[in-house]
């Protein structure tokens, strides 16, 4: 399958990378700077901003699913996501790319009061005092994805963490699944890319943790 990668310089873009490769899936890894990513023969780079509507429809050409692995560093940040969930989605209608899976959040929208109960620290004092701005840009985010009319899978990790993958996870569609406080960006990556080939979470937001 040819599979556009969003945010492939990143930690959990580099995985998905690695693990699509793997499955032998075709990659074209989409950032800002796409030296940064290891040569490999099923691998494409390509340079563009997700705030460039046109350079982003460019990629989105010729693909077959995306994959948006999209995060900042920047705790203030308030509108990348969302914009950039408006700009794949448009392309992606425009080139008739069906399958869109995207890197969320745990405690993003219906998931808010599940996180408050299983971490209840994080989830009524760091997220809304400190990461307030990132996890509204993730709801507007998703909230542009459920109304895509695509084939969408929304992921939505516990805290993420640079261990060893487990290779074991915990995957919750409601309230009543406990769920562990992290999980490592390779099970992560290994989620998302296993969604490519299943349509076992098309038009649900499975929280993971491991």
């Amino acid at each position: 399958m040819n599979v556009l990668v969003i945010g492939g310089t990143g930690n959990l873009g580099r995985e998905v990378v690695t693990r699509a490769l793997a499955h032998g899936h075709v990659v074209t890894a989409l950032a800002r700077d796409p030296r940064a990513i290891t040569e490999h023969e099923s691998l494409h780079l390509a340079r563009a901003d997700v705030r460039d509507a046109g350079s982003l429809a460019a990629a989105i050409a010729g693909q077959e699913a995306v994959i948006s692995c999209l995060g900042s560093k920047n705790r203030k940040e308030r509108t990348l996501r969302t914009e950039a969930a408006r700009n794949t989605i448009a392309a992606m209608r425009q080139h008739g790319v069906p399958r869109l899976i995207v890197f969320s959040a745990f405690g993003v929208g219906d998931s808010r009061e599940h996180l408050k109960r299983i971490a209840p620290v994080f989830g009524r004092i760091i997220q809304p005092l400190l990461l307030k701005a990132p996890f509204e840009d993730m709801a507007d985010m998703e909230r542009e994805v459920r109304a895509s009319g695509l084939a969408w899978t929304i992921v939505r990790p516990s805290a993420l963490t640079k261990k060893p993958p487990t290779g074991t996870l915990t995957v919750a569609l409601d309230d009543t699944t406990k769920l562990g406080g992290t999980i490592p960006y390779a099970d992560v990556a290994a989620f998302m890319v296993q969604q490519l080939t299943s349509d076992r979470y098309i038009g649900e937001a499975p929280a993971i943790s491991s």
